[in-house]
């Protein structure tokens, strides 16, 4: 299962929502992946139909719990095709005409009388924090992604219209999650990249667990981002010793044919002896080989004192 999956059947094994919070989770999921259809008695029926058997499970229990629905579920298999390793599963909630479903709607704030089928999200049943939460659970499982762990950060909702994305954006902006709205082919799809945002959502809806997965995941990420600086670092130190290295030993050698051995002061001879004998060693290193041991700074002096003879020429 995917991490997706993993996520929604967390989100759908929520117990105990109150009356108005089903609500709220029932209305997105409607809106997310349901299709109404008006007849001409005046009622509507409702198809749902999701990919996902959290989604469908979440919708026949609440529906049933709350508004008393009369539901028929379908499961389809796709035909095999040799890209997976098994058949697509769907199901398809139905709902046909009854009374009970249109009082249902309008409690949703799917409908409103008069005006038919209500845009954007309906804000009369997510006033709470907690309706919020148990909308955006909803719309989530309904018709949401999120990136595994070994992967980069991503969370996004898929929406149909413009409305519903912006009314997602709104909710998610008032519980401090940051987000942006991005269109892609016919649907408008809300988005939240940052780790911070994505955990903080996941724990707002109710995946607690998952929220601490993925933060196991930042710290390890974290600790190895730390250790191949540390390494990247330490190799370009080494690049860099091993090059000055290099050019003092074509100092040393020029010194020697310009300058002849008696020009040189016993410390300048003895660096240049050192150089040539250890051609690879940082100057640090290479003052410890001296005898008596010497010290980067000593090193490094005579090292000027050098290039300051070779000026002088």
């Amino acid at each position: 299962m995917s991490f997706t999956g993993e996520v929604k059947e967390d989100l759908a094994r929520i117990d105990g929502p109150t009356r108005s919070c089903a609500i709220a989770e029932l209305s997105a999921l409607i809106k997310v992946a349901g299709n109404l259809s008006f007849h001409e008695t005046g009622s509507y029926s409702l198809v749902l139909a999701t990919e996902t058997a959290a989604a469908a499970r979440v919708f026949l229990r609440l529906s049933h719990a709350v508004f008393g629905l009369d539901t028929t579920l379908t499961v389809r298999e796709s035909s095999f095709h040799r890209s997976r390793s098994r058949a697509r599963r769907s199901y398809v909630v139905s709902v046909a005409e009854q009374g009970e479903l249109d009082r249902a709607l309008e409690a949703m704030g799917i409908v409103s009388t008069g005006r038919g089928i209500t845009l954007g999200v309906p804000w009369n049943v997510v006033r709470s924090q907690a309706e919020r939460a148990a909308y955006l659970r909803g719309a989530f499982m309904g018709a949401g992604f999120v990136a595994g762990p070994r992967g980069d950060f991503s969370l996004e909702f898929v929406c149909e219209g413009e409305p519903l994305a912006l009314g997602i954006q709104a909710i998610l902006d008032s519980v401090d999650v940051h987000s942006r709205i991005n269109r892609r082919r016919q649907a408008f799809v809300v988005y939240a990249k940052s780790f911070d945002d994505i955990a903080n959502l996941l724990s707002f809806m109710g995946a607690s667990a998952k929220t601490m997965l993925l933060e196991k995941v930042r710290v390890v990420r974290s600790l190895k981002n730390d250790v191949n600086r540390a390494v990247n670092a330490e190799l370009a130190n080494q690049r860099r010793a091993l090059s000055a290295a290099q050019d003092q030993v074509e100092l040393v050698r020029r010194a020697r044919e310009r300058l002849g051995e008696g020009a040189m002061s016993e410390a300048i001879a003895q660096f240049c002896d050192l150089r040539e004998r250890y051609p690879d060693l940082s100057l640090a290193e290479l003052g410890a080989m001296a005898d008596p041991p010497l010290s980067k700074s000593a090193v490094y002096h005579r090292l000027l004192r050098l290039k300051a003879l070779l000026a002088e020429e």
